[in-house]
């Protein structure tokens, strides 16, 4: 019995050490899993959060491309008015151009009125009535 004492001490040592090794496997097996489990989670939130920027962009991009399109339409109105008003300006041009040449057939029609109200202006001065 002495023998199988003996033995078995020497058998069991290799085996405890053996399932002392196994159970720190284990134990650094569940730590591994539990630390990609958190960083499994944290990609999932960080993943989740891109979707939802990406939503965001999405509506940030329709909202973009809805103004451009109103931006659009309003300077195709501004370029009709700019039309509008080159061809109101043109007609304004003919307009003062004839005014002025009224204006200079006038100046022309009061020189002998000027001349005369000058001659008028003299012989009252010589006469002495002024």
């Amino acid at each position: 019995m002495a023998d199988r004492g003996t033995q078995d001490s020497t058998t069991r040592q290799p085996e405890r050490q053996r399932i002392r090794k196994l159970a720190q496997a284990a134990l650094n097996a569940d730590v591994t899993v539990e630390q990609l489990t958190t960083i499994i989670d944290d990609m999932g939130e960080t993943i989740d959060g891109i979707g939802d920027t990406m939503t965001g962009m999405n509506s940030t991009i329709e909202k973009l491309d809805a103004t451009l399109t109103r931006m659009s339409g309003t300077l195709d109105q501004v370029d009709a008015t700019v039309d509008r008003m080159a061809d109101v300006v043109a007609r304004l041009e003919s307009i003062v151009a004839r005014v002025e040449a009224i204006v200079e057939i006038g100046e022309i029609a009061a020189r002998p009125l000027g001349a005369i109200e000058s001659a008028g202006r003299s012989v009252i001065s010589r006469l002495g009535l002024g």
